[in-house]
């Protein structure tokens, strides 16, 4: 795993020891970022069930303000920590708790990378929880990956479901939130 362009270009990012995080492939991430591109200078983000953080630390290297990396993994944690100070780079913050707790927070971001593990039974309480608690900025884009199979919902107004992608077996899903 590298970081693809911007100011930490080509850094070597530490991967997982095990199967327990599973990291965004190479070819999915570069697909990401294509569709994101324009709308991760200078914007908030927030990098949920961060694994190895690579979407966040992504962000940052091109121009994000910041970036909160959530995952409730100790080791997804640690990895994280060291993949920002490999990278050295500013805006970071990391944070060791569950996802629905962290958006209790009520804290509001631009762009949300969305990645939990294949198979997790509650990414509709999470996307739910997101809409509850209204994470997402006005014009602010969620970015979901999961398998093809997985089935995504349609969120309450503001929210508004849009295109979905697939690569392979993994399917990107996007959501924006309109002007209320």
């Amino acid at each position: 795993m590298r970081v693809i362009t911007g100011l930490a270009r080509g850094r070597k990012l530490r991967e997982p020891v095990d199967d327990n995080i599973r990291p965004t492939t190479a070819m999915v991430k570069e697909a990401l970022f294509s569709i994101v591109q324009f709308d991760i200078e200078g914007r908030r983000v927030l990098d949920l069930c961060a694994g190895t953080g690579q979407l966040g630390i992504e962000a940052l290297s091109r121009g994000a303000a910041s970036c909160d990396f959530v995952d409730s993994s100790k080791e997804a944690n640690q990895l994280i920590r060291a993949n920002l100070a490999s990278t050295q780079l500013v805006g970071g913050q990391v944070f060791q708790i569950d996802a629905a707790s962290f958006l209790a927070r009520g804290e509001r971001y631009d762009l949300i990378f969305f990645d939990p593990p294949y198979g997790l039974a509650n990414v509709d309480r999470i996307l739910e929880k997101i809409v509850q608690f209204d994470n997402l900025n006005q014009h602010g884009i969620m970015v979901c990956e999961t398998e093809v199979g997985t089935i995504l919902p349609e969120l309450a107004e503001p929210y508004q479901k849009g295109r979905e992608y697939r690569y392979g077996k993994v399917k990107i899903t996007l959501y924006t939130r309109a002007e209320k």
